[in-house]
């Protein structure tokens, strides 16, 4: 399993886990950017070790190849020497470190495959922890801009029907009316008390009549 299939296992469980808490988008940004932080430590850390084989299975091979080249060199003083079955054995030994030499340079060729196989996820997973940044950032921004936009939308829902407003508007409502009652019974009074006056102003004229009408009638009769 490649270094970025595992990664993504890991970033889908530990997502997972914080959606179904319900964690806000920021505090799971930040969880998956420490997972892959954490992976491309582990990344790293891969592609070491098998910088390290390589150059261990290369090192292996160069020596195999030595020994094959000195074994060779042994067999023709060997033969020279007239000794054949030490030249022969001589082969025999340089022949083994030849096939040693060559299995060690094929793993050591699989082993770079593997290794540029490596390099080539870790530049991946760098440009993955890059853009995650980037988007950190900007999801920071765009969560600020949404909570100012709610707290706005709060302000603003108190004009809206069943807010704060509207008790307000109602409450003006009712102490204007009180206000036009009140008003309406001080001119009802005032009407009432210019009535009053007017029936008073009637009823005094009569009573100037009746004393007028009642002088005459005395001196009348003082003067019969």
């Amino acid at each position: 399993m490649s270094i970025l299939d595992r990664l993504s296992r890991l970033l889908r469980a530990n997502v997972n886990d914080l959606i179904s808490k319900a964690e806000d988008p920021a505090k799971i940004i930040d969880q998956a950017l420490r997972d892959m932080k954490g992976a491309y430590g582990e990344a790293r850390a891969e592609v070491a070790d098998a910088m390290a084989q390589a150059a261990k299975l290369e090192r292996e091979s160069n020596t195999n190849s030595k020994l094959a080249e000195e074994y060779q060199k042994k067999a023709e003083e060997a033969l020279r020497g007239g000794s054949e079955d030490l030249a022969r054995e001589a082969l025999r030994r340089a022949q083994n470190h030849k096939d040693l030499a060559k299995g060690f340079d094929e793993q050591r060729a699989i082993q770079q495959s593997t290794i540029d196989q490596l390099k080539t996820q870790l530049r991946a997973l760098e440009a993955k922890i890059d853009e995650m940044q980037s988007k950190q950032t900007l999801l920071a921004a765009r969560q600020k801009t949404a909570q100012a936009g709610a707290t706005l939308d709060r302000v603003s829902g108190f004009d809206k029907a069943g807010g704060a407003m509207d008790a307000f508007s109602d409450m003006e409502e009712k102490v204007s009316a009180m206000e036009d009652r009140n008003k309406a019974m001080g001119q009802l009074r005032d009407e009432k008390d210019f009535d009053a006056q007017l029936k008073d102003l009637g009823r005094d004229k009569d009573v100037d009549d009746a004393l007028a009408a009642l002088k005459a009638k005395v001196q009348g009769q003082n003067n019969g």
